[in-house]
């Protein structure tokens, strides 16, 4: 399976059907094109294949949201499992959800599965880049509520629409392995690069006194902290620097480093809804937090603000294996409509 040109041109078009609509309908007629890819998808599959695939909205696997599935198929109907036209179906309700950046940037993690099979070993023998599922909660209908997701090893994005109004895309995950690919067909690839760049520049650019007001440990923490403990416990703990006390260039960078996890993967209209609230919030009170004493080794850090939870960790003693999620600690599963 290829990231093809089909696929490309169907990220396009659905940007193009929405552009020159005021910001409120563009996020609606983009809901819209999310339900009719999605019914297409169901009406492609056989009885036992929608059985697999869909799941009750009031259930609790709604809110199941797991990145580390491993080599392991998650729940749901994983691409291998599909006839080519289904694959391009699942495909197509992919694109909606993503900018052309994040459609692009999704397909490198689920090659990636491929290189750690082939040049690293790592995992079952028959692990493979169409290990990826789909997952839909409830019936995809214009007056009512329902949410999709889409799920494998380092890569969950889950969306959840109420009368065809997106109204959550997080919990989110892009996270990655090997993030820079160092030999193979693929040798340079990078799939992280300013999640992981943007991230080590931050804390470097920072003074002393900011470094210290920053630091929550000179030891990494080995992974994110959001698998055991809550993403808006965390928000609340307080730790780091207010991007207030920054210079004018680290707060722009600081900015720039939110854009990459909250806007940048998305496509235009739930981008610029989601700047837009970002517009909203008091910035200077977001906190920049960093784990590590070695920059040029394994870091931890995290932004945590109002309503708002990115982390990112290089894990233990894996320098090239990196989980970073996104949170939005009062829409995450569309808690504050449903």
């Amino acid at each position: 399976m290829d990231l093809n040109r089909r696929t490309l041109l169907t990220a396009s078009a659905a940007v193009g059907l929405v552009a020159a609509l005021p910001q409120g309908a563009r996020a609606q007629s983009l809901g819209s094109e999310m339900r009719t890819r999605a019914v297409d998808l169901l009406t492609s599959l056989d009885g036992a294949q929608r059985g697999a695939i869909q799941f009750p909205f009031d259930g609790r696997q709604r809110r199941a949201w797991n990145f580390m599935t491993g080599s392991r198929k998650a729940n749901g109907v994983p691409l291998e499992e599909m006839t080519p036209a289904q694959k391009d179906l699942a495909l197509d309700l992919l694109a909606t959800g993503t900018s052309t950046l994040g459609l692009e940037k999704a397909m490198n993690i689920m090659l990636q599965q491929d290189i750690l099979r082939d040049e690293w070993g790592k995992g079952s023998p028959d692990r493979n880049r169409e290990r990826f599922s789909v997952q839909i909660y409830g019936t995809p209908v214009a007056d009512g509520a329902w949410s999709w997701r889409w799920e494998g090893h380092h890569l969950s994005l889950t969306f959840t629409l109420v009368n065809d109004e997106i109204v959550s895309m997080t919990p989110s995950s892009f996270s990655s392995e090997p993030n820079t690919v160092p030999s193979g067909p693929y040798e340079g690839l990078v799939v992280l690069m300013e999640e992981e760049a943007l991230g080590r520049r931050r804390y470097a650019d920072l003074d002393g006194a900011q470094q210290r007001a920053a630091l929550m440990s000179s030891r990494p923490l080995g992974n994110i902290r959001s698998t055991r403990v809550s993403a808006g416990e965390l928000a609340g703990e307080g730790a780091g620097v207010p991007l207030g006390d920054l210079g004018s260039a680290q707060y722009d960078m600081a900015v720039r480093l939110i854009e990459v996890y909250t806007t940048e993967t998305l496509p235009p209209p739930l981008a610029d809804a989601q700047a837009a609230r970002l517009a909203e919030q008091d910035m200077a009170s977001i906190r920049f937090a960093w784990a590590g004493a070695d920059l040029d080794r394994a870091i931890y850090y995290r932004l945590t603000g109002a309503d708002m939870l990115i982390e990112f960790a290089t894990l233990t003693n894996q320098p090239q294996h990196l989980h970073a999620v996104w949170h939005d600690t009062r829409r995450n599963f569309g808690d504050h409509v449903l």
